[in-house]
């Protein structure tokens, strides 16, 4: 005989499991909502736009749908230009901000004195302002009374026109962004160096490994995870190379305007130029562009992980 009691309680059951499903919604709402509003939107509208030719931002008016704004960018010099050096930024910047801040995050992750004192001031960086710190690096970077160019007469070197010469304003523009990088990328490593459990390298010392082969053995391996996310958030934060332009070259793409970045190219685009499309077009090919680094570093973190 069935008992009277069960469907009742498979109602009940079917009334906790709808009310654990929707109590958990109502709390990802307002998340939802601003992913929404704030993301998915924005990108959207962008891509949108830049199918529009010629439209015009006030009215919304376009002449006509297609990929005229892609073909129109990629046949702009500038645009070639935008897109090599911020390419040969990446590829500089990335690595070598990356290796020097896990040597720097390996020796402050040793007992020495000091230790907090070099952790804040190596995190100081994160909380100035870009443009003051851009400020000091243009002093440095000054022909005439330049830090840098006082160094290199120790040596026998010209001064050199860091600044106001189109061969060395990449140059220039790199060392600041490895500076610029390395706070974060440090702090980041730090912390993936100090997760590690020491009983690894306690192990090795025992079976009389030396430190370099300890290194490589033990703290590179398990600190992929972390070199991982870094050089993903350092490809990403480099890609959109732009207020490091501001200080230092006045606004300007370089002296010569021969420093374009893709981030500045759409800036011009936008808001100089008011070519929207264009700018829509631009933004659109950087997110593809930084997807598609993204994809492969991941990939490569997987295959280095296992």
């Amino acid at each position: 005989m069935r008992n009277p009691f069960s469907k009742k309680k498979d109602q009940g059951l079917e009334v906790g499991t709808s009310r654990s499903m929707i109590e958990p919604a109502f709390y990802l709402l307002p998340f939802l909502l601003g992913l929404i509003i704030f993301t998915l939107y924005p990108f959207v509208n962008a891509f949108v736009i830049s199918l529009k030719e010629n439209y015009v931002l006030m009215s919304g008016k376009y002449s006509s749908l297609g990929l005229g704004n892609y073909a129109e960018i990629f046949a702009d010099p500038d645009f070639a230009n935008a897109l090599q050096t911020t390419a040969v930024y990446v590829l500089i910047v990335v690595p070598v901000a990356t290796v020097l801040s896990l040597i720097i995050a390996t020796l402050l992750n040793e007992k020495i004195k000091f230790k907090g004192f070099f952790q804040t001031a190596y995190f100081m960086p994160m909380v100035t302002a870009v443009m003051a710190v851009g400020l000091v690096w243009k002093w440095l970077y000054n022909y005439d009374y330049g830090l840098f160019n006082y160094f290199l007469s120790f040596f026998g070197v010209d001064p050199i026109n860091w600044l106001n010469n189109p061969a060395y304003n990449l140059a220039a523009l790199i060392i600041f962004g490895i500076w610029k990088m390395m706070p974060l990328t440090i702090i980041l490593l730090l912390a993936g160096l100090q997760n590690i459990n020491p009983q690894y390298y306690t192990a090795a010392r025992v079976d009389g490994a030396k430190p370099l082969r300890i290194f490589f053995r033990i703290t590179i391996p398990l600190l992929a995870p972390t070199l991982g996310l870094t050089m993903i958030v350092n490809t990403i934060s480099a890609s959109m190379v732009f207020v490091e332009l501001f200080p230092l070259f006045n606004g300007k793409p370089g002296s010569a305007y021969s420093l374009y970045t893709i981030v500045y190219y759409l800036y011009d685009m936008f808001y100089t130029q008011w070519e929207f499309g264009l700018a829509a077009a631009t933004s659109v090919v950087l997110f593809g562009i930084v997807l598609v680094l993204t994809i492969l570093q991941i990939l490569i973190q997987r295959k280095w992980q296992h």
